[in-house]
């Protein structure tokens, strides 16, 4: 758990950044949310919601609050909230990582470590689905091969060196 709060904290502390970037700061908070807590997480809901408004409006703001400002301030607060969570609940229990004893999580780490967040959702998407598995395995493949010849390859590798699953193959 303490691993945990770490990353949340630094997340907390990107926000100060001078070279702060919303998008890069959101996609990094999505993937370690997702991490934590599943996901099928509330705040990673609320984390992709969080969007900087390039309207015309928010540009003539009268409150005198920029709009980033605004959107660090809403990060901040949904982060110190899941690091308050993990301090008093400890772990969540993320049942859809394990299954009969085998644990899938160094599975679902490579593939994080690889893919984007959105195309991790796409693979998992297709792996939910309640088509025919041969159906699936084309779809995979097809997906796979889109996103590039050399992101199988690395996600393989990725598996085979998990500490985890390295001295049991």
């Amino acid at each position: 758990m303490e691993k945990e709060v770490q990353l949340l904290k630094k997340l907390i502390e990107k926000l100060d950044d001078k070279n702060f970037n919303l998008d890069g700061w959101k996609s990094s908070a999505m993937i370690i949310l997702a991490r934590i807590f599943g996901e099928n997480s509330q705040k990673l809901r609320q984390i992709e919601k969080i969007e900087y408004d390039y309207s015309s409006w928010s540009m003539r703001d009268t409150s005198g609050i920029p709009y980033l400002q605004t959107c660090r301030k809403l990060g901040r607060q949904i982060i110190e909230t899941a690091v308050l969570e993990l301090e008093t609940l400890g772990l969540p229990a993320i049942e859809s990582q394990k299954d009969a004893g085998f644990d899938v999580r160094p599975i679902v780490l490579a593939f994080e470590e690889i893919l984007p967040a959105s195309q991790f959702r796409e693979i998992k998407a297709l792996l939910q689905s309640n088509e025919d598995d041969e159906v699936i395995r084309q779809n995979l493949i097809d997906k796979l091969k889109v996103m590039g010849l050399e992101v199988s390859p690395k996600i393989l590798a990725n598996i085979l060196l998990n500490k985890q699953l390295r001295g049991k193959i």
